[in-house]
């Protein structure tokens, strides 16, 4: 690393656009990845010597190297201005009391309990988001005065920033939640956060003071939809404000520190022909999904945890007509279906006693009386899986569920293995025989090495064949060489077989945009 960061050289060329595989980053972003880098390389009291344009070099080198290695581009006018800022914070800071250059993140818990002891939480929690900013900017002036720690006034702004979130949002997470490339977010600890971007896990640039700080953003998360988090309940399944999924569990349970997991709410939403565009799905995939959940086939969504099986559903849910009474029925409400008659149910887990919790086999029932047209199941995986078929055989056609399976014969069996669990106890020819009336056509998803999410097979089923549930895959994705860093090849193959749901395509008037998906 001292190469290159070698006083002297000159700054590489700054290329006007990206290179392939680069992402554009916002000043934020960039000035939170490079801060601890230039704190960490450079000390005032040795480099604030140096002739101001070799310094000034040397950061533009380990800038550049920096946001190349994280696969990042800046574009040139904030690069300088990046450059320009950590030259000048530099060598304000040469000479004076600090040891090390200050950054908004250093500096944050180092005044943090004296912000605290200087304004009134419960005022505080009252004043508008702007009054409390100038409050705050203030307050951070004077104690910087005192406690001689230099920041320049763009500085300052970040740290007033970072903690009107931690006083009136959820702290260090509200930048990785504004981030929209950010899918998933995970707290192992206050300081050992990962994010998910493009399918890939990878570090965050954030940290939390201590396990108290992460145990109080977890317990404003709760707070939001009126439940507790403590030791007599050291487990919780919320929602924020935007419908992101939270997932908390705190010791004893957790044994290393409150764990939060965040599946962030997906602000757009996508449809087939996005899917297609993005490589998830085949255009014959997109023509021939449109076809099935349009004539009202009970689809079965079945993949691993992150598939994507939710936003698949939601993609689905687009072909439903206006007209159509919709229940869904969900532990945590995602889903963002578009049209104007939709009923949303969600579960409840029990109180402290015990008591009053409602499970979606209570709620599946409760629909059946509510005159849907079609029922949508978030994710099926427990007793209420023979409600739900019961329901398929009975008139409520076009229904859509989903659930935790590795393959399309996997997934029957533990839609088997879930009916199971209801205590009925049936024939297995029987029970297959109602399970293949019931579900039309599955669709495997599946996270792939490389981080993208494809459809690798559509599959339909066509009846039994003895006590064996006969099926026909139409549509597939077949990986033709892989690399063991994670790149992938491969093709989407249709079966050119006529789908048994032909005729029914038929009734809708569907049948020739069927056989272009086939062809």
């Amino acid at each position: 690393m001292a190469a290159l960061i070698a006083f002297g050289r000159r700054p590489p060329p700054v290329t006007a656009l990206p290179r392939l595989g680069q992402r554009a980053a916002t000043r934020p972003q960039a000035q939170a990845l490079l801060q601890p880098v230039i704190a960490h390389h450079f000390d005032p009291a040795q480099d604030g010597n140096r002739p101001r344009g070799d310094l000034a070099a040397a950061i533009a080198a380990l800038v550049d190297t920096t946001l190349e290695t994280a696969g990042l581009w800046l574009e040139p006018r904030l690069r300088r201005d990046l450059v320009s800022g950590f030259l000048t914070a530099l060598l304000a800071a040469h000479g004076g009391a600090s040891t090390a250059l200050a950054t908004p993140a250093s500096v944050l818990p180092l005044i943090h309990a004296a912000v605290m002891d200087r304004i009134d939480p419960a005022a505080a929690a009252r004043m508008g988001r702007g009054e409390l900013g100038r409050r705050l900017t203030a307050i951070v002036t004077d104690l910087l005065a005192e406690q001689q720690l230099q920041l320049n006034a763009g500085e300052v702004r970040i740290l007033v920033a970072m903690l009107l979130d931690d006083m009136l949002g959820l702290g260090p997470l509200e930048t990785l939640l504004a981030d929209e490339s950010v899918n998933d977010i995970m707290v192992n600890g206050p300081a050992a956060v990962f994010v998910e971007r493009a399918g890939k896990l990878q570090p965050a640039n954030i940290i939390f003071r201590d396990n108290a700080h992460v145990m109080a953003v977890a317990a404003r998360i709760v707070a939001q939809v009126g439940r507790r988090i403590d030791e007599a309940s050291p487990l919780v399944d919320a929602r924020l404000l935007d419908g992101s999924r939270v997932n908390i569990i705190i010791p004893p349970l957790a044994i290393d520190g409150p764990t939060i997991s965040i599946r962030k709410f997906a602000k757009k939403t996508i449809d087939l022909d996005q899917m297609a565009t993005q490589g998830n799905i085949s255009p014959a995939m997109a023509g021939l999904l449109k076809v099935a959940a349009a004539a009202r086939l009970n689809i079965l969504v079945s993949g691993g945890t992150g598939s994507g099986k939710t936003t698949l559903l939601n993609a689905l849910s687009q072909q439903i007509d206006a007209d159509e009474r919709i229940v869904t029925i969900e532990d945590a409400a995602e889903l963002q279906l578009q049209q104007p008659h939709v009923v949303r149910l969600e579960t409840r887990p029990a109180n402290l006693e015990g008591r009053g919790e409602i499970t979606m086999r209570d709620l599946l029932k409760n629909a059946l009386r509510m005159r849907p047209d079609r029922i949508i199941l978030g994710e099926i995986r427990g007793v209420e899986a023979l409600d739900m078929l019961q329901a398929m055989n009975t008139g409520h056609d076009g229904s859509l569920g989903t659930l935790h399976a590795n393959r399309p014969r996997e997934a029957l069996s533990r839609l088997e293995n879930m009916i199971g669990m209801a205590g009925v106890v049936l024939p297995l020819g029987a029970l297959r025989t109602q399970i293949a009336a019931a579900i039309h056509l599955i669709v495997q998803i599946t996270r792939m090495r490389d981080g993208l999410r494809r459809v690798t097979s559509i599959t339909e089923v066509i009846g039994m064949d003895g006590d064996t549930i006969q099926l026909q895959e139409l549509l597939a994705y077949t990986i033709t060489n892989g690399t063991r860093s994670g790149q992938i090849q491969g093709e989407f193959t249709t079966s050119r077989r006529t789908p048994a749901f032909a005729d029914t395509a038929a009734c809708f008037g569907l049948d020739a945009q069927l056989a272009r998906a086939m062809a």
